[in-house]
């Protein structure tokens, strides 16, 4: 685990406030209101607004909706070079922030335009606590190390280094980093139903 160690240390860039403010030009140079991005998005008015103030920071999975209300890509919001490549060493791996507590993302795909899988790296410091979600998709993870409190439906699993959660995103869930160190999740999951394309 010595190479994310070292891509922590980087800081990869990705402020709240700079993710909120891309996210409001790009809606208003859209002619959208924060309701139709909401609703499309399938996101609450009052948590896109808590985004676009860099009050809160939004999930992967929440970000990818709203970048598909908005017609455009992660990438471009967050000033990410936007590149396709079947074999990326792991030295050479894209990483990105969506808050300030710790939480970024190496990006391991997708390998080619089109691809349905999103293939991530997530880090998370103790004591995070995910976004309850629930969308089209499903989702995979394989816990690399830390511990976590896996909320899905009416069930909850308690997660250590080397389990394994696959499930249908429909089901609502959320997670929780139990313990006093960072939780390291390889996660593969689909494209939101209503990803449209980017420009």
């Amino acid at each position: 685990m010595s190479a994310p160690t070292e891509r922590a240390k980087a800081k990869p860039k990705g402020k709240p406030t700079e993710l909120g403010q891309a996210i409001r030009r790009r809606r208003k140079a859209m002619g959208l209101t924060l309701d139709q991005v909401a609703k499309s998005s399938d996101l609450t008015t009052g948590f896109l607004s808590q985004v676009e103030r860099g009050l809160s920071s939004p999930s992967l999975t929440s970000l990818m909706a709203i970048a598909a209300a908005l017609h455009t890509s992660i990438e471009q919001l967050l000033s990410v070079p936007k590149v396709f490549s079947e074999y990326v060493p792991k030295d050479k791996r894209q990483t990105y922030s969506l808050g300030t507590r710790g939480r970024f993302y190496e990006k391991l795909g997708p390998g080619f335009s089109g691809a349905l899988f999103h293939p991530q790296i997530v880090h998370r410091p103790a004591g995070h606590v995910s976004e309850k979600m629930c969308h089209d998709g499903e989702a995979f993870c394989y816990l690399l190390s830390g511990q976590l409190e896996y909320h899905l439906g009416d069930q909850i699993f308690i997660m250590s280094p080397g389990d394994v959660i696959h499930h249908d995103t429909s089901t609502r869930h959320y997670s929780v980093v139990l313990g006093e160190t960072e939780a390291v999740e390889l996660w593969v999951t689909t494209s939101p139903i209503k990803d449209t394309g980017s420009s």
